[in-house]
């Protein structure tokens, strides 16, 4: 059976508003990304222990992973009006970075235009020389209590 889906185009806009001294300060900026034509949207449970939120493979990848030349564009929000989790980013070299993502923030990884999250990612506990890897999973832990995080992915 043939596909029906036709490549779409994401459009990503990313807009502050906020007015200062009677200021308009904020801005809006788009993103077009082309060729879309795999999208993933759910929302996840995270306990106060660490769970792999995301996976990326090189080929072949498991259920519910991706395959890492795909993916365009990853959004990451906490729903939770309460507590923040940690998002630890890992690369194929097992290097990690972490970000705490606050009640209600969102959190965007975008995947190479051209490449997907190939050798796109790279970390270390001293000043980098930088030689990026490919990004291999995403896990999320929460502070104090169980978080809700929104996760949206876009792929080739």
């Amino acid at each position: 059976m043939a596909t029906t889906i036709t490549p779409a185009t994401l459009t990503v806009t990313l807009s502050e508003a906020i007015t200062l001294g009677g200021e308009a300060q904020g801005a809006s900026n788009v993103l077009s990304i082309s060729s879309i034509t795999e999208v993933m949207k759910r929302i996840v449970n995270v306990p106060t222990t660490e769970v792999e939120i995301l996976a990326f493979a090189a080929t072949n990848p498991a259920a519910g992973s991706f395959v890492e030349a795909d993916v365009r564009y990853i959004r990451i929000t906490n729903l939770d009006d309460t507590n923040h989790v940690t998002l630890t980013f890992k690369n194929e070299a097992n290097a990690e970075f972490a970000v705490k993502l606050d009640k209600g923030q969102s959190f965007i990884y975008n995947g190479d235009l051209a490449g997907g999250v190939v050798d796109t990612m790279d970390a270390s506990a001293t000043p980098l020389t930088v030689a990026f890897g490919d990004l291999v999973n995403i896990t999320a832990i929460s502070n104090t209590a169980a978080c809700d995080l929104e996760l949206f992915v876009a792929g080739t």
